[in-house]
């Protein structure tokens, strides 16, 4: 997303097209994954707005619909854009509670799964999966085949 995109992105959703936002809109758009605050701030620096400045456009861009919570896990909030073509939000967040990661699950589609009753409810409501992510249990797996051959020789 350019900065005019994103600049009149803004402006469309009623609001005041300033720096900091334009520049928050643009990195929830080209992130790959949900972003904390902490995660925009460190991406972002804060040379030129402070962390607070930062946080209430997140909570701005939320209110305007032009981002939306994806996950508020451990006490975290993590914010990623939405689009103007953006179908309602029927896939899960998988959140590790190892590393923090939090990653989109989008071919876990809810979608076939809700009658058409509920298909608003879902659309509007969040479904995490919390657990320990791929690379955290890889990790664990690479430690324990580490430790096991020390134990079996000390018994021996």
């Amino acid at each position: 997303m350019t900065k005019e995109d994103a600049k009149q992105l803004v402006k469309d959703a009623g609001l005041r097209a300033t720096a900091p936002r334009i520049a928050v809109m643009q990195l929830l758009a080209r992130a790959e994954k949900p972003m904390s605050h902490s995660e925009v701030v460190e991406a972002i620096g804060t040379e030129d707005w402070d962390q607070a400045t930062l946080y209430r456009n997140l909570v701005k861009l939320v209110e305007a619909d032009l981002a939306r919570v994806a996950s508020k896990v451990a006490g975290v909030t993590r914010y990623e854009a939405r689009g103007d073509d953006d179908e309602p939000h029927l896939h899960p967040h998988f959140s590790c509670r190892t590393c923090g990661e939090v990653q989109c699950l989008p071919e876990a589609r809810l979608e076939g799964l809700v009658d058409k009753r509920w298909r608003k409810s879902i659309a509007n409501s969040e479904l995490e999966v919390i657990g320990e992510c791929p690379d955290c249990l890889a990790k664990q797996r690479g430690r324990r085949v580490a430790r096991r051959p020390a134990a079996k020789r000390k018994r021996n």
